[in-house]
């Protein structure tokens, strides 16, 4: 690998745009001293953004004009038809054209499913590329996938999936024989639709992994296994639930917390501990979703995510990019299903 790496950022993506993701594109510049970044959209409006960052930063600073952007109401085959001019698009089409290792952007997630899939194309012997994010668990987090992107799937689909989520927590994470669970409703061989059986089967015998057999709904914070597969209907679904149970504990506790002074007093003793459990908790921590099994890396960030949130997306391309992921799983596919 060459001693720079760069990665094209779809700057106009997200529900803030350039005044979020080019500061945080700056910011880590900072972290990654090898990094230079493709800012992807309107050069009228990132430049003047740009004007104040240190010329040491500023020079690994390149603007790709690009006219027109995706919002978050396209439909993602609208974006297809009539979406080259585009910031994704530009965005994706430097990877595809290898001037750029990676991708990311805040966008519209099922156009950038779309036009990743249409400009980067899936590795051999990939049918669909999954997204994939870590979560928050007792012991940690885990990887779970897949959070959307395929919501009808085949036994085939699950085991791909199974393979390229080991071969990510391997590189990204470090380790050598990451625990694969597969998502049903009981740990029983008995439980489960046919293509959840099927998929556990062929697991088994074909993927070459340490799989630890079904995992219940109750098992994905208990930190048991460090990948868990799933399709995307109902890892999409699980992800939300969480997300949602989460949201209404932390507004249940602020509600009790002000109802009268003693527990006023109780909150102000507790601050420290829900800081600290809130920081380990907040989804946006792991901020960065990527979109396996494609020919290139591609990053998707939250909507909403802040200028700090946005950064952990980038990190996360970093990472990628160092350790060739999308290689390893080429390498691993070809190995195991070939």
């Amino acid at each position: 690998m060459s001693d720079r790496y760069t990665i094209a950022v779809d700057v106009m993506g997200g529900d803030f745009g350039p005044r979020v993701t080019v500061p945080a594109c700056v910011e880590a510049l900072k972290r990654h001293s090898r990094l230079i970044i493709k800012l992807v959209g309107n050069r009228e409006i990132i430049a003047p953004l740009i004007q104040t960052a240190d010329p040491s930063l500023s020079s690994r600073l390149q603007i790709v004009h690009a006219d027109d952007t995706v919002a978050m109401s396209d439909k993602p085959s609208q974006v297809l038809r009539n979406g080259q001019e585009t910031s994704m698009y530009k965005a994706l089409q430097l990877v595809s054209e290898n001037l750029a290792q990676a991708c990311v952007s805040a966008g519209n997630t099922g156009a950038l499913m779309v036009l990743g899939r249409f400009i980067l194309r899936t590795l051999p012997g990939i049918d669909r590329p999954a997204i994939i994010s870590p979560v928050p668990t007792e012991k940690g987090h885990c990887y779970v996938l897949d959070l959307g992107a395929n919501v009808d799937c085949s036994a085939e689909h699950l085991l791909q999936f199974a393979i390229m989520g080991s071969v990510m927590t391997t590189a990204v994470e470090g380790i050598g024989s990451p625990a694969v669970g597969l998502l049903n409703i009981g740990q029983e061989e008995i439980k489960g639709n046919e293509q959840v059986k099927l998929a556990s089967r062929l697991i088994e015998e074909r993927g070459g992994l340490n799989y630890i057999g079904f995992v219940e709904g109750n098992d994905l914070y208990s930190g048991i296994a460090d990948v868990i597969v799933c399709d995307g209907f109902v890892g999409n679904i699980a992800l939300k639930s969480s997300e949602g149970l989460a949201r209404m504990i932390s507004q249940k506790l602020q509600t009790s917390f002000r109802q009268g002074l003693y527990r006023r007093l109780l909150a102000l003793l507790a601050r420290p501990i829900l800081g600290e459990l809130k920081a380990q908790m907040d989804p946006s921590r792991r901020n960065g979703a990527s979109l396996l099994g494609l020919q290139g890396i591609v990053i998707k960030s939250h909507g909403a995510a802040n200028q700090t949130c946005f950064g952990f997306a980038l990190d996360q391309a970093v990472a990628e990019i160092e350790q060739d992921v999308p290689r390893r799983i080429s390498a691993e596919i070809e190995h195991k299903l070939t």
